[in-house]
Parts: C-alpha cells; structure tokens; sequence
C-alpha cells in the first residue's frame, strides 16, 4: 500500500546515506524501520487475545451455537 507521509529534509539526507551504505533502497530502509519500531506492539496484540476463554465456564463452540441459535 502506498502512503504519503512529510518527512524532514534532514531525515531523508539521512536515509538516503543509511540506505547507500546498506545498499537497499530508501523505500525498504523505512519499511523496516516501521517494521522494527512495531515489532513491540505486534508481539502484545498477538498475546493480548492468548487464553481470553479461559475464564469462561462455557465450552467456545457451545457458546458459538447457542449464540447462533438465536438468530
């Protein structure tokens, strides 16, 4: 997906040199920059759901039927 996003001269100087020196281009520099400055918040949602049901006296599927059945 493609964005637009204001980004300081001073920062794309600075882009520009990291990616050369790496020999990627600007564009996959700041993909990973943006991948690695989420990685955090990725890894806390992938657990926040982790064992949610547990504290339900209802089996899942149970509960999905019966919820369905009163449509």
């Amino acid at each position: 997906m493609r964005i637009l996003v204001d980004i300081p001269q001073v920062d794309l100087q600075l882009l520009d040199r990291v990616s050369k020196r790496r020999e990627i281009s600007r564009a996959e520099l700041i993909r990973q920059a943006i991948r690695t400055s989420l990685t955090p918040y990725r890894q806390k949602m992938d657990h926040a759901a982790f064992g949610a049901w547990t504290a339900m006296k209802e089996d899942g599927l149970a509960y999905q039927q019966r919820v369905r059945g009163e449509w």
